[in-house]
């Protein structure tokens, strides 16, 4: 079977289910990028995820994964977790050509018993990633392989788990598995997989328990799947896939929250996440966050969007979108970093306080330090296209706000909506919606929780925003006629105070930080498209002041270049907050990367001067966290939970 570009809409996937997700992913293909974001998944494709098969023998012919005698455990897997989608959202023929070999070998790699994949190796765990390619693939395309394969595979777990339980990476993961369980059950509503849900879950790691309760307060210094950070990205998901099970929704979220909430005590990062420079790595500013681990939160908060459907699920989704994503790899994606740091003044190869890492663990590349990034980071950009709405049983939700597309239908009839914006980096979004349906349906907009002055309004009436439930106000109309939808959300900066008294800085979804300007020094004869050092070209050791008027700081804007997420200079920026500032004169270089930053109020600054901040997923050297020249008693104290 050829893989087509065609995805499956108004048919079995927007079908009513017999139980599964309350707001249910729309097939992928069916939301489709525009604008900036469109230009952002084409430098994927054209740079890192389309050249991938000729600069990295682990997912090139000899990948165990097509049968060959190569790497045949997660890097496969992890790499189509990533094409897949972006080939579907693109609607590229090169890229779906890519694809086709691994998914008509995996769907033919099937034993008489049900289990499949490279013989070679029987752990559960790249299963789990291969299950949700299938699931992806099938949604796009309509093919009827899929679910008796899925069946087949399913029928096989239950009778084999009792006897080989999930251990390892498979038990810190197994929220992931039960997910394509639930994809099954939601087409066919046969009750024995169900049982297989109980049996996973009983064999996967209590996360909530753990974060809420045992989590470690400090940086990691031994090895536990507990404590590794993408393995805490996604067992955060478990809770709300065990509410798919319990129907206790209130309940998990609340434990949810709890976890995010000591995460963030213990390991919050200034730019709104928490540590995992391999292992959780406590709150100071030169942590780094694996980009393993930000796709995989990105996943697990479209999750949380689909079970919780509160506003902060995508609050959190554009937070990781517009900032730690775009930083983790080069501006035009040709390498990525294995860690990022929220205090980045150098990219070099050089030691680093990581909980656990190599030296090269900074630099932007092919390969730095461990492969797993190199074959997962694909999965970032689609899958925040393909999750940025969701079905409802009355209608469409908005999940995060992006140029893009929508074609599907409510009930029969056809419904295409059109979002433009250059949100980030502006404050407007208008949502057009297409229809020859008269008959009226619920259009669901978020309001994010940072918009205090947020204004809605439909057809040039002003909508109140008082009615919203869980951050979202619900607007029922005939669509043939009501005419644009016009979301305003003011961007005014915020402060939150960090250790020391020092401070982030926040506006709208955007962390905005201070770059020092970049110089960027190819390394010879490096692997892959090239591997790439970052240093300064002028002082980092920035101050801020006069925080009481934060709310008041002066913003401009400039064109979103070509490359969305570069940064010119610091004068052309897409988005610059003009704070007040001066040098912190005895802030200085610890080794290869900044000191923490000196106790505030700071005594021993330089003069008053305009402080251009910009976007920390455009900037790749930058200070997030900065000390602050002034009384914190002057500040309302803002801290909010991760992501926010």
């Amino acid at each position: 079977m050829t893989i087509t570009d065609t995805p499956t809409t108004g048919t079995v996937a927007d079908a009513p289910t017999p139980g599964g997700r309350p707001h249910r992913p729309l097939p992928l293909g069916s939301i489709e990028p525009r604008g900036w974001l469109l230009d952002q998944l084409r430098l994927q494709a054209d740079n890192i995820t389309g050249q991938l098969e000729a600069i990295w023998p682990d997912v090139g012919p000899d990948s165990g994964w097509r049968g060959g005698p190569g790497e045949n455990w997660e890097r496969g897997p992890y790499y189509l977790d990533g094409l897949v989608p972006l080939a579907h959202v693109l609607h590229d023929q090169r890229l779906l050509d890519l694809a086709t070999p691994w998914i008509e070998w995996i769907l033919g790699s099937q034993r008489e018993d049900g289990f499949f994949g490279p013989s070679g190796n029987d752990d559960w765990w790249p299963r789990m990633v291969a299950l949700k390619v299938l699931t992806q693939h099938a949604d796009a395309t309509g093919d009827e392989r899929v679910a008796p394969f899925l069946e087949r595979y399913f029928r096989h777990q239950l009778a084999a788990l009792p006897e080989r339980p999930l251990t390892s990476w498979g038990r810190a993961r197994g929220a992931d598995n039960a997910l394509s369980v639930w994809w099954l059950y939601e087409r066919t509503g046969d009750a024995w997989l169900l049982e297989l849900v109980d049996l996973l879950a009983a064999q996967t790691i209590r996360w909530d328990d753990y974060l809420a309760n045992d989590l470690i307060t400090g940086p990691a210094r031994t090895f536990s799947h507990r404590t590794h950070g993408p393995n805490v990205a996604m067992g955060l998901k478990t809770g709300a896939v065990d509410a798919l099970r319990d129907h206790d929704v209130d309940g998990h979220a609340r434990r949810t929250e709890s976890s995010f909430g000591n995460l963030d005590r213990w390991h919050g990062q200034a730019n709104g996440w928490f540590s995992g420079d391999e292992w959780l790595g406590g709150r100071e500013a030169t942590a780094g966050i694996e980009t393993c681990q930000v796709v995989e939160m990105m996943f697990t908060a479209s999750v949380h969007a689909q079970v919780y459907g509160r506003a902060v699920d995508g609050d959190r989704l554009e937070n990781l979108a517009y900032n730690l994503l775009p930083a983790s790899s080069d501006p035009e994606m040709r390498g990525h970093q294995y860690h990022q740091q929220a205090n980045q003044v150098e990219v070099s190869v050089a030691r680093r306080e990581w909980s656990f890492s190599s030296d090269d663990a900074g630099i932007f590349g092919l390969e730095p330090h461990f492969g797993c990034c190199t074959a997962n980071l694909h999965q970032g950009w689609p899958k925040f296209v393909s999750h940025l709405w969701l079905r409802d049983d009355d209608g469409l939700r908005v999940v995060a706000y992006a140029p893009s597309e929508v074609s599907t239908s409510v009930g029969n009839d056809a419904v295409s909506i059109t979002v433009d914006t250059e949100y980030p980096f502006d404050e407007t979004v208008t949502i057009r919606v297409s229809t020859e349906r008269t008959e009226p349906f619920a259009l669901r907009v978020r309001i994010p929780s940072w918009a205090s002055e947020a204004t809605l309004t439909v057809g040039g009436a002003a909508v109140a925003l008082d009615t919203a439930v869980d951050g979202y106000v619900t607007l029922s109309r005939d669509w043939s006629s009501a005419g644009d939808v016009v979301l305003v959300l003011p961007m005014r900066a915020r402060v939150v105070r960090r250790e020391r008294q020092a401070a982030a800085v926040r506006l709208g979804p955007l962390t905005m930080v201070y770059s020092p300007g970049e110089r960027w020094l190819s390394h010879d004869g490096a692997p892959g498209i090239g591997e790439w050092e970052v240093h300064a070209r002028q002082s980092w050791n920035w101050a801020l002041s006069d925080l009481r008027d934060a709310s008041e700081w002066r913003v401009t804007r400039g064109v979103v270049p070509d490359a969305p997420w570069s940064l010119r200079d610091r004068k052309s920026a897409a988005v610059v907050l003009h704070a007040p500032g001066a040098r912190a004169t005895e802030w200085r270089m610890a080794g290869a990367q900044a000191d923490t930053p000196p106790f505030s109020p700071v005594l021993d600054h330089g003069p008053d001067d305009d402080l251009r901040l910009v976007p920390y997923g455009s900037a790749r050297l930058r200070v997030t966290e900065f000390p602050v020249i002034g009384n914190w008693r002057d500040v309302d104290d803002v801290d909010e939970p991760a992501g926010r």
